[in-house]
């Protein structure tokens, strides 16, 4: 491929990740037997935010203005390390999963930091379940991603997810789905979807990730977003590499049909928080578990055959 396709892939994430966004409302409203707003809508949200001013307590420090680049500029690399199918990402080398995980880890922290600069409880609040909840979600990553090393025999991240196939090695159908239902788990969980968390909620006692935003707004809000589309993005272009048999279609279908499976991905996380109900946060801790105890029960199963 040529290194112009090859800067392509991250290009379509810049552009059509808030568009994940906007199908996930669509298929909700569908649900809830509403119209519902305009695919389009994530779009409008941004550029309303990036038109307006920030506002700044005067309580924060340079931390909380820093924040927002930061954590943009983390998810924006993270797509380039992304293939689709055999097209390789544009940042490939050996390790550079690792890379991806210390980006998310980056961004992370940077939100972490900003919402306790403001020295409100409530962010402070949030900003402890979000560290304890993303200790046991980032087991379901590395295991899932060692998986995947030792059945596809690349240690690259285009490599391993063009590599894998169910047809491939003992059991490779069963390892797949293991991984790719802790993985899924883990796209609710890192995203601040139902039933982990809800996106749209204003209640500060049972928030995680929105109440550690909440002093955000214009320009520095519009960053936040978009860096949460990229993130939505990321963990879904790694299930559809994942799932969808993309290495068996010529390069120019693989395209198209890489699209397709994040749209249907995206349709797939608007069905399950239209039937579900968020969870206890007592219960959160459970799910996880449970979702690292499938990359678990995936590793035994390759280790075995």
């Amino acid at each position: 491929m040529t290194s112009h396709l090859n800067w392509g892939l991250p290009l379509a994430a810049w552009l059509l990740s808030p568009a994940i966004l906007g199908i996930i409302n669509r298929v909700k409203a569908f649900f809830a037997g509403r119209k519902g707003p305009s695919l389009w809508q994530p779009y409008y949200d941004l550029f309303k935010l990036l038109r307006k001013g920030s506002v700044y307590s005067r309580s924060t420090s340079g931390i909380l203005r820093a924040a927002p680049p930061v954590i943009l500029a983390c998810m924006a690399i993270c797509t380039t390390m992304l293939p689709w199918g055999t097209i390789e990402s544009p940042v490939s080398f050996v390790g550079d999963v690792i890379l991806l995980a210390y980006l998310l880890g980056l961004a992370r922290f940077a939100t972490v930091l900003a919402a306790l600069d403001t020295g409100s409880s409530f962010e402070g609040m949030g900003a402890s379940r979000e560290v304890q909840y993303a200790a046991l979600a980032e087991p379901s990553f590395f295991l899932g991603m060692l998986v995947l090393v030792l059945h596809s025999g690349f240690q690259g991240l285009s490599g391993i997810l063009s590599g894998i196939s169910a047809h491939t090695g003992h059991g490779g159908g069963l390892l797949l789905l293991l991984v790719a239902g802790s993985w899924f788990v883990l796209l609710l969980t890192e995203n601040s979807r139902i039933p982990i968390d809800d996106p749209n909620t204003h209640l500060e006692l049972t928030m995680i990730h929105e109440v550690m935003v909440l002093d955000y707004s214009g320009p520095d809000l519009a960053y936040i977003l978009y860096a949460a589309a990229l993130k939505l993005w990321i963990f879904s272009a790694l299930i559809v590499n994942l799932i969808f048999p993309l290495h068996s279609l010529p390069w120019w279908l693989q395209i198209p049909a890489f699209l397709l499976g994040m749209a249907l991905v995206a349709v797939l996380v608007g069905v399950v928080e239209s039937i579900l109900a968020r969870l206890r946060l007592l219960q959160i801790p459970k799910i996880l578990i449970g979702s690292a105890t499938l990359s678990l029960v995936a590793l035994i199963v390759k280790w075995m055959g």
